[in-house]
């Protein structure tokens, strides 16, 4: 299928994919005068005496805002936010479909951190959660900081933290079918923005100890003059051994491959220098950095990417329907790392050890199981950190 093609003739058809749809039935005066004046002034002043009543008052409780300044929208880059719409109301669609969660698109014409952090604060007692998505790095850092700092309500990027859990959940279970532990490999991340950051962050959270970061001019280590702020900060704890030179030289004697940068990035030889049972997941989209025939020709044990049409779909739909179902659940003022884990850890616990395989490592991006069980893993992880609010 010429899935661009298909795709826009939908679109024009939709004409969007989402819609506000009533919740009570208004057929008669009385309906009106319940629904809206003069009855609703008793909710309003519930709500004025108790904010916290506005989660039980209104939809705010199960509403997540999706925003973008539309800088980094999927493989596109800078379209601008109008453009990036139709990313949006897609993410608002699988939030309803995979968890039952209201979500609405916000597009914010402005690439001013300032301008975006205020705007975004203003309206924050509308929604339950906010939902960060397609902003690029490392302005993406400091906006998702400042907001968890103004707001009481979840504030998470899903291009960070949403590939991050969905790449922890894959290893995990990669790393039991190849006989490794993650505290004693090396592990090799293509790509040193907002996503690349945020995996070897959230690794070493789980226990990784030596992982090498790269970016198009090679690895980051202590001894490069041109790294900002975000660089410069992984750069302190990563890279144990303080390597220095290309991605090839980075992969020689590596375990894992991670790659969020730029296909073809990848040669035969740099999978064939890696250690024994190398597991690599290369998810630049749509072209990955090397084809999975390709890397498993030259020796790969397992390989995972983003497209649907090859095994093993590193896919964030696994990951953020059920995070903001599971913090909205307890009405969580924060996703914390231990909420991220736990998201992780029961991604990977849908497939049962005894049916793993090299080729099925991580639950379909269809499978509306997983965000039922995410959900009551975070939430609980939520209470459990002292976050919950119910």
């Amino acid at each position: 299928m010429d899935y661009a093609k298909e795709s826009l003739k939908l679109h024009y058809k939709w004409q969007g994919k989402i819609e506000v749809v009533a919740r009570p039935e208004i057929n008669d005066r009385d309906d009106l005068s319940l629904c809206y004046t003069p009855g609703v002034a008793q909710p309003c002043l519930e709500i004025q005496k108790d904010e916290s009543l506005s989660y039980k008052l209104t939809r705010r409780g199960n509403l997540v805002a999706v925003i973008t300044d539309g800088t980094a929208v999927l493989g596109l880059g800078d379209i601008g936010p109008v453009a990036g719409m139709p990313v949006m109301e897609g993410k608002c669609a699988l939030f309803k479909t995979f968890a039952d969660v209201d979500a609405f698109p916000l597009c914010i014409k402005s690439k001013d951190v300032d301008e975006i952090v205020n705007t975004i604060a203003l309206i924050s007692g509308s929604f339950g959660g906010i939902n960060l998505e397609d902003i690029a790095a490392p302005r993406c850092f400091e906006i998702e900081r400042r907001l968890k700092e103004r707001c009481d309500i979840p504030i998470f990027h899903d291009d960070q933290h949403g590939t991050a859990i969905v790449v922890l959940a894959a290893m995990t279970n990669a790393l039991k079918l190849a006989g490794k532990v993650i505290g004693d490999i090396r592990i090799v991340i293509n790509g040193a923005g907002s996503a690349g950051i945020s995996i070897a962050r959230l690794l070493i959270s789980s226990g990784a100890r030596n992982i090498v970061m790269c970016d198009r001019k090679g690895i980051l280590s202590s001894d490069r003059t041109d790294l900002n702020d975000e660089k410069i900060s992984i750069t302190k704890i990563t890279n144990p051994d303080n390597l220095s030179g290309t991605l090839s030289d980075a992969m020689n004697g590596a375990d894992v491959f991670i790659g969020v940068s730029a296909p073809n990035v990848v040669s035969g030889e740099m999978v064939r220098s890696m250690k024994e049972n190398p597991i690599l997941f290369p998810m630049s989209n749509p072209d990955p950095e090397i084809r999975p025939d390709e890397a498993k020709a030259n020796g790969a044990f397992i390989v995972g990417t983003g497209r649907s049409d090859y095994a093993n779909q590193i896919n964030n739909v696994l990951a953020f329907p059920g995070i903001f179902k599971g913090a909205l659940s307890v009405r969580a003022s924060d996703i914390n790392e231990e909420m991220k884990l736990a998201a992780a850890k029961a991604i990977a616990s849908v497939i049962d050890e005894d049916k793993l395989t090299p080729d099925y490592i991580i639950p379909s991006a269809l499978d509306k199981k997983v965000a039922d069980k995410v959900a009551k893993a975070v939430g609980q992880a939520a209470i459990d950190s002292g976050v919950a609010r119910i």
